[in-house]
């Protein structure tokens, strides 16, 4: 048995959302920050993870439904005949919710601090200075064409005069789950299914983004 496995986290509220763009947001004080629409399409609860049966308690919820033309029947039958574009398990401590029910943007309310998570845009091939920040060569001293280089990557004494695992070089870069932690919910409208979170999250335009409460 592993002693050391980790606990997932368990969260009172949470939501598909997909992301639009951003705006300024002026609060009642007129003071603007910048925010992200997200809109909500109705999330539905379409199934019940147990202790009893599965081992573990958790909501199952789908969102943003779509031509069930090329989803297998088998998938239709769980999702009570129709397709979504994601469905998604969340964990919760002793499920208050039913098969069936349906979560809107009022499920978060202003003020609520929240974690976005997403896939992060694609960037391709980038070199050392944009994917890790590195500050390039020098710009002087007969140095030319340096300046975006990465220096160095072994050699000599340094780990035994071979390239080091996990250094830091050229490669793709983007396209990773990315989690943004203790954002704020600045307002939602339930009748045209929009949140505003405070900030950026992960993702281009049209990404589905996973909202949790972390109050």
């Amino acid at each position: 048995m592993n002693r050391h496995r980790a606990v997932p986290l368990r969260y009172m509220k949470f939501l598909l959302t997909k992301k639009m763009h951003m705006t300024q947001f002026y609060d009642s004080h007129g003071i603007v920050f910048p925010a992200t629409v997200l809109t909500v399409d109705n999330n539905t609860v379409t199934g019940l993870r147990t202790i009893e049966k599965n081992g573990y308690e958790a909501v199952v919820v789908a969102a943003f439904e779509k031509r069930a033309k090329n989803t297998p029947k088998a998938t239709l039958g769980n999702q009570g005949g129709k397709a979504y574009e994601r469905v998604q398990e969340f964990r919760v401590d002793a499920p208050t919710l039913a098969v069936g029910d349906v979560l809107t943007a009022e499920t978060f309310t202003p003020g609520d601090t929240i974690m976005a998570t997403g896939i992060s845009k694609g960037k391709g091939f980038q070199g050392v200075v944009k994917r890790h920040g590195f500050k390039g060569g020098r710009r002087s001293h007969g140095q030319k064409h340096s300046e975006r280089e990465p220096g160095s990557i072994g050699g000599g004494g340094r780990a035994g005069g071979r390239v080091a695992k996990g250094m830091r070089m050229a490669g793709r870069m983007g396209g990773d789950r990315v989690t943004i932690k203790n954002l704020t919910i600045l307002a939602t409208d339930k009748e045209n299914g929009v949140i505003l979170v405070k900030g950026a999250v992960p993702g281009k335009r049209g990404d589905i983004i996973e909202l949790r409460s972390l109050n």
